[in-house]
């Protein structure tokens, strides 16, 4: 083996949107993406939670790009069994970002000076929000996800930031009783719109319609994102 750097890699599969979204961005495209990650023009492996194993042993990639959040402990195992090598991003909050980021640049062989940080000190908390992502049953979202961090990175407190489970299912009564000043409605993973604002127009002074991929998606949109939410929250 002669020395040196190793040389990047360059058949990629990403099983994450953000991380998809983050490649393409960067000029390195997958060679393959779930069908959740927006991209018709690049070939697809079944979901996050359902990739087809088999099409990306086909493939024959140098690296497939999960994630911790988002994909299953037995689908890597099933990858690695294959001679498949795997790489697990995991994101909690927006500090995790920047890190996950240059890892997957060194990674893929992405100079990690591409990397923006969005620096980690957050605005004072001036709004308590309440976030839901699903309906029927309503859910939201604690302390320990990416989404939660954003807000308090924005400045707004999540009230169900305590919850022990990291997606909880709730009850508007109980979101009543928290009292947030602020409704978010996000666009994913639920589609919330505007026929959805009279269910919750009474838990607040105030309901506002969001991004949901600026608000759960992580990677090179992140600071952008930032800016739009404020924009769209006016906070």
């Amino acid at each position: 083996m002669t020395g040196g750097a190793p040389a990047p890699v360059r058949r990629v599969v990403s099983l994450v949107p953000s991380v998809t979204e983050t490649l393409v961005a960067w000029g390195v495209p997958p060679v393959a993406c779930t069908r959740f990650c927006e991209q018709p023009d690049l070939a697809h492996v079944g979901g996050t939670k359902d990739p087809d194993v088999g099409a990306i042993v086909d493939l024959a990639p140098d690296l497939v790009v999960m994630c911790v959040e988002e994909n299953r402990r037995e689908d890597a195992d099933a990858l690695a069994e294959a001679g498949v090598t795997t790489a697990a991003l995991a994101v909690d909050g927006v500090a995790d970002v920047a890190p996950a980021l240059r890892m997957l640049a060194g990674l893929v062989g992405v100079d990690p000076a591409v990397v923006e940080d969005v620096g980690a000190a957050a605005a004072p908390p001036r709004l308590r929000a309440f976030v839901p992502i699903w309906r029927r049953p309503w859910m939201s979202l604690n302390a320990r996800t990416y989404g939660s961090s954003l807000l308090e990175h924005m400045g707004l407190v999540n009230v169900f930031a305590d919850a022990a489970d990291r997606y909880p299912m709730v009850e508007l009564d109980e979101v009543a009783r928290r009292r947030p000043d602020l409704v978010l409605l996000p666009s994913e993973p639920y589609p919330f719109a505007v026929r959805h604002v009279d269910q919750v127009a009474a838990l607040a002074a105030e309901v506002r319609l969001v991004d949901g991929q600026d608000l759960f998606w992580w990677g090179t949109r992140t600071p952008a994102a930032i800016g739009r939410l404020r924009q769209e929250i006016g906070s």
